[in-house]
């Protein structure tokens, strides 16, 4: 006898078992009941609306008050009491005091790339959307590369301002570096 590969074998797909279909009765028509009852209960629902409308809740009964009464209430009063506060004229007299630190100038200056192609005219688009935001930049040949510069800075602070001007119009990633020529 062969043996039998089991592993091969696969389950036969599971059948649905039959159910017993419901005949749908065609004779149903239009529910009464529920169109009377529906009748009745908007019917109550504007009756209430009207009755609330129709009605006015009974007034309240007013006192008569004197002026006299009124004038004796105001002078019961006490009088009003007087601000303990003089953080006002405290505020208006102080004189703040901030010592600024020397920013530290570097003695190299800073340079910024936003971009390095292998095509001049990919780095040509890049240096042309820079332009339109009003920034002077450079493409440099080294290699097989075409670097697309900007600079020379003084201050770090000075390319940061660019690079955030850049990112603000969607020109990323620029990265910021000394100079080296």
């Amino acid at each position: 006898m062969a043996p039998k590969d089991y592993v091969k074998r696969s389950t036969p797909p599971r059948r649905k078992p039959k159910t017993a279909k419901k005949p749908v009765p065609s004779g149903r028509g239009f529910p009464k009941m529920l169109a009377l009852v529906a009748l009745v209960m908007t019917g109550l629902f504007a009756y209430g609306l009207y009755y609330l409308s129709v009605s006015t809740p009974p007034a309240p009964e007013k006192k008569a008050v004197s002026k006299p009464q009124l004038q004796k209430k105001e002078a019961t009063l006490p009088p009003k009491p007087k601000e303990s506060w003089s953080y006002v004229e405290e505020l208006e007299n102080k004189e703040v005091k901030v010592e600024a630190k020397e920013q530290k100038l570097s003695s190299r200056p800073y340079l910024m790339q936003c971009g390095a192609y292998k095509l001049q005219s990919q780095a040509s688009e890049r240096k042309a959307m820079i332009a339109f935001q009003g920034i002077e930049s450079q493409i440099r040949h080294q290699g097989s590369w075409y670097k697309v510069v900007l600079g020379p800075y003084p201050q770090k602070r000075k390319a940061e301002r660019d690079r955030n001007l850049l990112r603000k119009a969607g020109i990323e990633p620029c990265a910021i570096w000394y100079w080296t020529d």
